[in-house]
């Protein structure tokens, strides 16, 4: 008999741990994006009005892409703030796979952007004869932006690792592109200023590669996930071994895993005795669950309780339910009462064990052993019964 066993949580105690770690995930997530519109913003406008006065393609592209820092961040927001809300009617597993919907878009933005900028650059250089010197202020600009984008990326990491945040990593991660990119605007605007004006519309069109590669990479990730990819190989043995490692858990398979944000989620089915209770079952695929749950970051754990290796043995569906296997024992034995007595059924290996309790006062030894040579001669060629064993409990009354 199967069990399909999803134990609940050690409630108080978790929920309001969890409660906790949402908020932080929050707060850290709205101050950090905050500090980061607010340093994106300047460096948007000083890029941009420069840049154009400046006649820099390099330091206008990287304005562009600093614009799309400020996109990113409200996008930030509004999905960080999605994301947090409980679980409802509606959305059973949470709303985290918001932020895994914003960074896909984020993705798709920044690709495009990188295609754009690429493109644009690259008709420019077919026209060498309209390439000018860049103004010294570009140089400057740039070098200021390197600075900033990359104590940006380093602030926004330690937050994301704190708060163990996708989105905000993605961000920071973002900002190290930026703090790059700025890295060759600054090499191309320092070649253009020495006399190789090609070299800033190169850097624009290297900008333009660096953006799009970023998006690329952000997207694919994103659409991995919604596409419910599994974890890597390492995590997924991790959690095998926890499950194998459960005492009363004699084997295990179908684990499957899927992420969910920053989280995960797995189901799985483990092998117990197949004569144990429901109640001893259900406590082992408790206890599995739960350690899982302590001891890898997941989200939740479904646990499927398996009698026998489904995966090898012989299926049981086909067999007829309770009722009706009682039907057929009754009248096959003569004996109306059966249903009355206390019997336990175990559906192994395509066939019915059945195990019929007896009371004392029902039947003396004479009868009980009639009663099992009866048993043994329907067993012998009947398609459902492996075995038919009549026992006595004279602790019934």
């Amino acid at each position: 008999m199967k069990n399909h066993t999803h134990a609940s949580r050690d409630a108080l105690g978790s929920i309001q741990d969890e409660g906790r770690v949402n908020a932080e995930r929050f707060a850290a997530a709205q101050k950090c994006t905050w500090v980061s519109v607010s340093i994106n913003l300047l460096l948007t406008v000083l890029q941009l009005v420069v840049g154009y006065f400046g006649r820099s393609q390099a330091l206008l592209a990287d304005g562009l892409h600093s614009l799309s820092d400020l996109l990113s961040d409200f996008l930030v927001l509004i999905a960080n703030r999605q994301g947090n809300r409980h679980a409802d009617a509606d959305h059973p597993y949470g709303h985290a796979r918001f932020e895994t919907a914003a960074t896909l878009l984020l993705g798709s933005a920044l690709a495009t952007l990188g295609i754009i900028l690429l493109v644009t650059a690259g008709m420019r250089l077919q026209h060498p004869e309209e390439l000018q010197q860049v103004h010294p202020a570009t140089f400057w600009v740039a070098l200021l932006t390197l600075f900033a984008k990359e104590g940006l990326f380093r602030y926004l990491m330690a937050v994301a690792i704190r708060v163990r945040s996708q989105l905000l990593a993605a961000n920071a991660w973002h900002s190290r592109s930026d703090a790059a990119s700025s890295l060759v605007v600054l090499a191309g605007i320092g070649g253009n200023l020495l006399g190789f004006a090609f070299l800033d519309l190169m850097a624009a069109a290297v900008v333009g590669m660096m953006i799009a590669r970023m998006g690329f990479r952000l997207a694919l990730e994103a659409l991995a996930e919604l596409i419910d990819t599994g974890l890597d190989e390492k995590t997924v043995g991790a959690i095998r071994q926890t499950l194998i490692d459960t005492s009363g858990v004699r084997g295990l398979h179908d684990l499957r895993t899927r992420k969910m944000a920053d989280n995960a989620l797995v189901d799985a089915h483990i092998l117990v005795d197949p004569r144990i209770s429901v109640s001893e079952g259900h406590y082992i695929a408790e206890s599995a669950r739960q350690a899982v749950l302590n001891r890898h970051h997941v989200m939740d754990v479904l646990v499927h309780i398996d009698p026998e290796d489904d995966m090898q043995g012989r299926p049981n569906a086909h067999l007829p339910d309770r009722d009706s296997l009682l039907a057929q024992l009754a009248e096959r034995l003569g004996d109306s009462t059966l249903a009355a007595k206390r019997v336990v059924l175990h559906y192994l290996g395509g066939k019915v064990e059945v195990e019929l309790y007896l009371t004392g006062n029902q039947q003396d030894t004479a009868d009980a052993e009639a009663l099992q040579t009866r048993c043994d001669e329907l067993v012998r060629d009947n398609e459902l019964f492996r075995t038919i064993q009549v026992y006595r409990n004279h602790a019934q009354n």
